[in-house]
């Protein structure tokens, strides 16, 4: 079968016709379960040859978001170092070595050999772009790697029908008028495109109507920015990671460019970019990361927010209540880590030790004396910081550090704009500090550091349906995405350029965004600044959709959905119902519920499609060294195909287990810990593969 002419022939199970898995979707999630099944099969017996399919509507490995032809200005916010496609080192370390299923180099290291002189650098930011060709670089040495018996066929088109086969598997229709047969299907769709809710569709009707300019939230190498003019008053809604992505799309794209000016930067105009009119309920551009201090292995060890305290919630029985049972010791922990900090910058590491080991003990003990009973473990901590000589010392609120200016009025919008601009120069030298020199930084870094153990409390119906909607995505999960998830420090850096250059203006907190008929323009307000509406010819949605199945206008996911094969999960709890918008699943290797609650045998599902079931699926890398959860799915899944290859069997549907008789705390720790160092053959020579 050839990947440019796939076709679904009836064929019989025997040792002559290929087992087919199809993985749908290849960008870093799909790739990575691609990585990892080729070192799942490589040494095993199989009883038929395996074809390997990586389909992809955009080119296979990149996928859309990560396609090598968009702009340069588009950067990850990740640094290089900490991100890499291979779930092992480069053999012997060598960076220059074959690269191989299971070893490689990480994306620091591949742009420093591929592409030198292009500033790289373990710190340095990669664009999107760039990692799209080390995403390429990843697929053709899976590709060249595979194990005898086995090969991996690339293959660019869009899946948009399944069907059973009364045989056993799936039939593929793809829109270039192609089938595909397969025994197996891994769902690796990433982001998608929601249909638009109703007050979109108005904002949309309302431009088509006035003559004006909207654009709907989507990644921002794919909006239309073509179409806003020049000089143009341009609205944009949010001030996230996008809000970056478009602000220098409209601006260096445009042909302004930043210059060193004192310790900051100096705009220097274009000619044509727009006046750019920007807001969000904070108010505030999502912060600068610190600049790392870590090494690529670091591995934090909590000592209040531990995995085993949430397994042992799970374990009791019940559904969590994630604003009394966790977000206080998720506190505790940062506050830890913040006073600890403080105290090591004033008076030495012995202090810092000191007073760490008093306030871990002061919060177990009052958790043991009053068994049962809400603890409040964030202020224990600061409590001992305190007496310990840190007298300035506050318990972490992350609603007043995500949003400062919540509950401040503005006679102006001059005001406003310059208590912005000393928040963000503030917070600029936080982040120059670093992550872990620097109190609130470092604090802030727990909340990426431990996803593991917020993702053990939340995933699979860990919260009560209420909690899960209310307390977890309505509160902590806008606010954790706005502390934790920064750009880079020279982003900060140009905002403020543009910000007193005049082409960047901020509205200020809880921004409103409307069409207004009196004007047949679009408006830009604030409740809590004074001052009429900006008027705006342009509105840029800069939010990233939020997924949910029951929106995604694919297909191929509204097909599976029409049939029944797949459906939205339901959290359910004592009466109460929250249906969360994600595909729902198993755990590991995350098959698919059909409509009647049954499992889905011969599918898996992995990334973003599992968001609400699964917590914090838009990563889109794995680490060096210790495995990340990230790699930990892609070996699940991989490891699921690669037994069915090695069984021959087709899948069947089964009853589901009960969400309660899923094992708690599956999520694991933050380190991988190998059972053995298998010894396999590949193809033709020894290696070391670690399963």
């Amino acid at each position: 079968m050839s990947p440019t002419t796939p076709t679904a022939p009836a064929r019989s199970a025997d040792a002559r016709s290929p087992y087919v898995i199809a993985v749908v979707g290849t960008g870093p999630r799909g790739l990575a379960a691609l990585e990892r099944l080729a070192c799942r099969l490589a040494g095993r017996p199989l009883p038929r040859p395996v074809a390997v399919y990586a389909i992809d509507d955009h080119t296979p490995g990149s996928g859309r978001i990560w396609r090598t032809d968009q702009s340069p200005l588009l950067l990850m916010n990740t640094p290089a170092a900490d991100v890499t496609m291979f779930s092992g080192p480069p053999d012997a370390g060598d960076p220059a070595a074959p690269p191989r299923p299971g070893a490689g180099p990480s994306l620091a290291q591949w742009w420093a050999a591929a592409e030198p002189g292009t500033g790289s650098g373990p710190h340095a930011y990669a664009g999107r772009a760039r990692y799209g060709r080390y995403l390429e670089f990843v697929l053709d040495a899976v590709r060249r790697g595979m194990p005898p018996g086995t090969a991996l066929h690339p293959v660019r088109d869009r899946v948009e029908r399944m069907r059973r086969r009364a045989g056993g598997g799936w039939t593929l229709a793809l829109a270039g008028g192609r089938f595909l047969a397969a025994d197996q299907v891994l769902l690796a769709t990433g982001h998608s495109r929601p249909r638009p809710q109703r007050s979109e569709r108005e904002l949309a009707a309302f431009a088509r109507e006035k003559g004006l300019v909207h654009i709907a939230g989507d990644s921002a190498a794919d909006l239309p920015l073509d179409t806003v003019p020049a000089g143009a008053a341009v609205g944009v809604i949010g001030l996230g990671m996008a809000f970056y992505d478009i602000v220098s799309l409209l601006t260096e794209g445009r042909g302004g460019r930043f210059e060193p000016d004192g310790d900051g930067l100096r705009y220097v105009p274009g000619g044509d970019e727009p006046l750019l009119v920007a807001g969000s309920r904070s108010g505030v551009p999502i912060p600068a990361r610190g600049v790392n201090q870590k090494p690529p292995e670091y591995a934090y060890t909590p000592r209040l927010f531990t995995l085993e305290r949430i397994t042992a919630l799970r374990a009791a029985g019940g559904r969590i209540d994630f604003a009394r049972q966790v977000l206080p010791w998720l506190r505790a922990e940062m506050g830890l880590v913040h006073h600890a900090t403080a105290l090591r910058r004033l008076r030495g590491a012995g202090a810092a030790w000191a007073y760490t080991e008093a306030a871990v003990r002061a919060a177990l003990h009052e958790e043991r004396a009053a068994p049962g009973a809400d603890s409040a473990p964030d202020r224990v901590v600061t409590e001992v910081a305190v007496a310990h000589g840190l007298t300035d010392a506050v318990p972490v609120d992350l609603a007043a550090w995500a949003r400062p200016f919540r509950a401040v009025r503005f006679p102006d919008r001059d005001s406003f704009q310059q208590a912005l601009t000393e928040h963000l120069r503030t917070d600029l030298e936080r982040a120059v500090r670093g992550n872990v020199a620097d109190p609130h930084k470092a604090a802030v870094e727990m909340l990426r550091v431990l996803r593991h153990v917020l993702r053990a409390a939340v995933d699979r119906c860990g919260l009560t349906p209420d909690s899960h909607r209310r307390d977890f995505l309505g509160d902590f999960a806008p606010l954790c995405a706005q502390l934790s998830s920064g750009p880079p420090v020279f982003r900060v850096r140009q905002v403020l350029a543009l910000i007193r250059a005049g082409v960047l203006v901020i509205v200020g907190p809880e921004a409103r965004f409307a069409a207004d008929e009196e004007t047949g323009r679009f408006t830009a307000s604030s409740p809590l600044v004074a001052g009429p509406p900006v008027l705006l010819d342009a509105l840029i949605d800069a939010r990233i959709p939020v997924p949910d199945v029951r929106r995604d206008s694919s297909l191929l996911v509204q097909d599976l959905l029409g049939q029944g094969t797949v459906t939205s999960y339901r959290n359910t709890w004592d009466g109460e119902v929250f249906d969360t918008g994600g595909l729902a699943a198993t755990d590991a290797p995350y098959r698919p519920l059909d409509a009647r609650g049954r499992i889905v045998d011969d599918v898996c599902v992995t990334g973003v499609p599992l968001e609400n079931v699964r917590w914090f699926t838009q990563v889109g890398s794995g680490r060096p060294g210790a495995w990340t959860d990230f790699t930990r799915e892609a070996d699940a899944v991989a490891g699921a195909l690669a037994d069915a290859a090695a069984r021959r069997g087709h899948g069947r549907l089964r009853p589901a287990p009960a969400v309660d008789a899923v094992p708690p705390g599956r999520a694991g720790s933050q380190t991988h810990r190998p059972a053995a160092r298998v010894p396999v053959t590949f193809q033709g020579r020894d290696h070391v593969e670690q399963h």
